[in-house]
């Protein structure tokens, strides 16, 4: 088994129990600056090799690997300090918020002969899986175009002070993730563009930020996507819609993958249609703390699949080139948002000499 140490117990919680339940991950020590996180999580999973001083996780040379957690603007340095020590990486999304260090890294990732694993955990539900499997298998034929949002009623995030800082995007937070599936998909896209705004409800917060946003693809060769993201309003019930959703058309079929409710649908040419929706047993996989906030069996899937990938030297995609590639294409759409005009994807990677 290979073990880990958890950097970050907000998010981390996730990974604990994930480690903790699986048969091809043994979890070594966790870290916190704050140690009344780490006594609770102590407390919690029964598990009590906690440290606040990461520079005690990076020396122990027991543990083989490291999955960060912690703030945006701290992952480049975080994922530094653990290559320079010798260990595989975990990162969480968005990889790192700062393109100037991605060169820097990707020369100790070559230097180290290590793994950098971006946590795209979504990848990682069963109708995402699923959705994959038919896809690499023809059944939709040749992708014509892809859609993918995800809406949520986070109001409950405008209470939180960081939320309200400038630092804080959810373009980057939230975004990320069907953005993520678009470049699954269409991994070669070239320019973005976007619009956003503030709803009134972030205003009356004091949001600084756009919270709610929609954008347009364009791929090498002349394909086209959208995504879209709305964060402060309700919503529809689950039965009538999805809060995360990627919808794949094909020449020859089309298929739904609809995250947080375990539901996949697919429509071949032949006009039959097919619906799954994963049970009870699955959505206590996935599901395992109170109220969904945090979803342990696709984090689960992602550190057994990236154990996997070192067992056997292969690559566990995202790897730190797709992480890199999906900044750059977050950041194009960034700007896109600030200057109301397409943006190259291209332009924003010469900046950083990428």
């Amino acid at each position: 088994m290979l073990r880990l140490g958890i950097l970050g117990l907000g998010e981390g919680r996730s990974t604990m129990s994930a480690a903790l339940q699986s048969k091809k991950i043994e979890l070594k020590k966790v870290c916190d600056r704050n140690v009344e996180l780490c006594q609770q999580r102590a407390k919690e999973f029964d598990f009590q090799n906690y440290t606040t001083n990461y520079q005690e996780m990076l020396d122990d040379r027991e543990i083989d690997i490291i999955a960060i957690y912690t703030p945006d603007h701290m992952h480049a340095e975080h994922v530094k300090q653990a290559l320079l020590h010798d260990k595989h990486v975990v990162c969480t999304k968005p990889f790192i918020d700062d393109l100037s260090q991605a060169k820097e890294l990707l020369e100790l990732v070559g230097k180290s002969g290590k793994k950098v694993f971006v946590g795209q955990s979504s990848r990682f539900f069963e109708p995402a899986k699923r959705q994959r499997a038919d896809f690499e298998a023809g059944v939709i034929g040749e992708l014509i175009t892809i859609e993918a949002y995800y809406h949520a009623d986070h109001r409950w995030f405008l209470e939180k002070g960081w939320a309200l800082q400038e630092s804080f995007k959810w373009l980057y937070g939230g975004l990320s993730h069907p953005v993520d599936f678009i470049r699954w998909y269409l991994p070669n896209i070239e320019e973005v563009m976007g619009y956003g705004m503030i709803s009134s409800n972030g205003k009356k917060a004091g949001l600084k930020n756009e919270d709610t946003m929609h954008f347009i693809f364009k791929a090498t060769d002349g394909r086209i996507a959208r995504v879209s993201g709305a964060y402060t309003g309700p919503t529809q019930p689950a039965a009538r819609d999805s809060g995360m959703s990627t919808v794949l058309r094909g020449t020859e079929g089309a298929s739904q993958a609809d995250y947080h409710e375990l539901r996949y649908s697919l429509t071949t040419n032949t006009g039959e249609e097919k619906i799954i929706h994963w049970g009870d047993a699955a959505l206590k996989y996935y599901f395992r703390f109170e109220g969904q906030s945090h979803h342990a069996g696709e984090y689960q899937n992602y550190l057994e699949y990236f154990a996997d990938s070192i067992e056997n030297n292969t690559t566990a995609y995202p790897d730190i080139k797709e992480g890199i590639g999906t900044i750059a294409l977050l950041q194009a759409m960034d700007k896109s948002l600030k200057t109301g005009a397409p943006v190259k994807v291209s332009d924003i990677l010469k900046e950083h000499w990428l």
